[in-house]
Parts: structure tokens; C-alpha cells; sequence
């Protein structure tokens, strides 16, 4: 028998396991997703990405503004009486009334190893944090910040090339592949729910701005490692001449002793900055504010920076 199931998911990580459920023939009677959001130059109103594909689907979609004390949308989910609620990526604290409602809980796909990168950026800081495996964790939803009891993992290595962008759509889809198998093994009475080890967590906040501000006095390897995981957003970003320099492609490069943090160096044509443990950062794709992406080359010709130059 199959079950009948109310899904809460927003970004377009959730949508392959939303698609992957209707595939397997589980009973979707409800999707629910964040209210449409002003996009583009028009700032026209557009759908999220599960809630267009669910409309393909044909699956009914709410978007309530809130959804701890809304009594419309309590009364329609009690209605439903689903075996379980799937939570991919939705945005939301899951209030207790829900995770009380459906006998099989609410069950999250979470985008890390658990307990490691618990929060909302699991994906970027994995990377950022020079991370050589990640993975997929199904978890039952408790009242806590990513701490209910794993029902299921999946690891999934990171390239050293790998950004956010790169290694969340085969996250996506071997995760989708999980939230079946662990359906199938929680109607079959296989899967063994075991709590986290508490001692091992760490957490994985959602990032702001800030983080982009390039810190020279780390190395070259690892601010080449945020630089990758912070893509799309807030990427990378210092100052040059009182101008902000987005960072767009890098080279972490071993260094010789006595460089300063931050000071430019023009090596062979080579546009290199001072780290951190005598590591060189080799810029090879920037952007000047208000200006087009250019090779580090272009960047030499047409700004000439000058011995001693600093960065930041």
C-alpha cells in the first residue's frame, strides 16, 4: 500500500525528490511552498521552483505567509491525514502541531552528513571548509535545528573544481533517490531510526554578505575553498583602489617566505596576492565595480598595479 503524503519544499533542490515520489507512485495531495517572490527587472511575481513543479504535476499548492499559528492551514492538513510530511529545503521552522500530526512524522532531506552542517548552508560550508566528502541525510524532524534521529545517508564526494553550484544538483537527485528508499524502509519496518552524535555537530549558518570579504590572512587554499562554496552568492569580494573586486576564479599557489597579506605581486604576466602559511593567490578571473569580467592579463594591462599594491 502506498502512502499518502503532504510535501513542503521551495528551491530547486527539492524539486527531483518531489518528482521522484510521484514517479514511485506515493500519493502527494499537497504541496507546500513559499509565497511567489518578485524576480527580474519587472519584478513580476514567480512561482518557486517546487511550486512550478507541481502545477506540472497537477498537485494541489498552498503557500501560507506563516504556518505556526494559521488555522486554515492546520484544519487542511488535518483534513489530508497524511502517513507523513516530506520537508525538502521549504524555509520554515516545522511547528509542533505538524510534527505531531502524521503517524510516520515529518521527514526532512538534509543536504550534509548529520550531525555535520547543521542549519541552512550545509552545501556551501561543506566546500568552504575544504570538505572532500559530503552527502544526504534523511532525519526525522524534532523540535531542534537539524537533531532529530538519521533514518538514512548517502555520501557523495567533492572534486577539488566542485563549487556549491556543481555538487548540489547530483545532491539533489541522489537525496530524491534516499527519500523513496527511505519511505519504502519505513513502511517495511527496516529502517532503524538512531540519534546524532551531539559531540560531532557543527553548524552550517546562513551566510550573509560578509562572508564574501575576502580575509587574506588566511591561505590560498582556503580562501580558494569559500571562494568555491560561496557561489552563487555572496561569492568573493575585496577592495582595489578604493573599489570593490569581485573574485571570480582562482589558483592557490605555494609562496616563498616574508609576503604580506593582501600585497599584489605581477609575475610573468601572473596576477598574484599574498596569503597566509607563504601561499600566493592567483587571480585569474576578476571583476572591477561598475566594470566587465576580465582575465587577470586585461586587469594588468589596463589598471598597471604597482609594487607593493595591497588588496583589502
Amino acid at each position: 500500500m502506498s502512502l499518502d503524503l503532504v510535501f513542503c519544499g521551495t528551491p530547486r533542490f527539492a524539486v527531483p525528490t518531489l518528482e521522484k515520489l510521484a514517479a514511485a507512485g506515493f500519493r502527494t495531495h499537497l504541496v507546500v511552498t513559499q509565497p511567489d517572490r518578485p524576480k527580474g527587472r519587472g519584478l513580476e511575481l514567480v512561482g518557486s521552483p517546487v511550486k512550478q513543479s507541481a502545477t506540472a504535476l497537477g498537485i494541489p499548492v498552498t503557500q501560507p505567509d506563516r504556518i505556526k499559528v494559521n488555522d486554515e492551514f492546520r484544519s487542511q492538513l488535518t483534513a489530508l491525514k497524511p502517513d507523513t510530511i516530506i520537508v525538502v529545503g521549504y524555509g520554515r521552522i516545522i511547528p509542533q502541531w505538524m510534527l505531531d500530526l502524521p503517524p510516520f512524522g515529518n521527514i526532512n532531506l538534509h543536504a550534509s552528513l548529520l550531525p555535520k552542517y547543521r542549519g541552512a548552508a550545509p552545501i556551501q560550508w561543506a566546500i568552504a571548509n575544504g570538505e572532500t566528502v559530503t552527502g544526504v541525510t534523511t532525519m526525522r524532524i524534532d523540535a531542534g535545528l537539524d537533531t532529530g534521529d538519521i533514518l538514512l545517508q548517502r555520501e557523495l564526494p567533492i572534486g577539488p573544481n566542485d563549487t556549491a553550484l556543481t555538487i548540489a544538483p547530483p545532491l539533489a537527485d541522489i537525496g530524491a533517490d534516499l527519500v523513496v528508499q527511505t519511505l519504502r524502509g519505513l513502511q517495511a519496518g527496516t529502517i532503524q531510526p538512531r540519534p546524532q552524535q551531539n559531540s560531532h555537530a557543527t553548524l552550517a549558518p546562513i551566510l550573509k554578505k560578509e562572508d564574501g570579504l575576502v580575509d587574506f590572512t588566511r591561505s590560498a587554499a582556503e580562501i580558494s575553498n569559500r571562494i568555491r562554496g560561496f557561489q552563487p552568492w555572496p561569492g568573493a569580494y575585496t577592495k582595489f583602489r578604493g573599489k570593490t573586486l569581485q573574485i571570480l576564479a582562482v589558483r592557490p599557489l605555494a609562496g616563498s617566505k616574508r609576503i604580506v597579506a593582501g600585497q599584489l605581486i605581477i609575475d610573468a604576466g601572473r596576477l598574484l596576492v599574498g596569503c597566509a602559511n607563504d601561499t600566493l593567490l592567483e587571480l585569474v578571473e576578476i571583476q572591477l565595480e561598475g566594470k566587465k569580467r576580465s582575465t587577470a592579463h586585461d586587469f594588468i594591462q589596463g589598471y598597471r598595479p604597482q609594487p607593493g599594491e595591497k588588496l583589502g
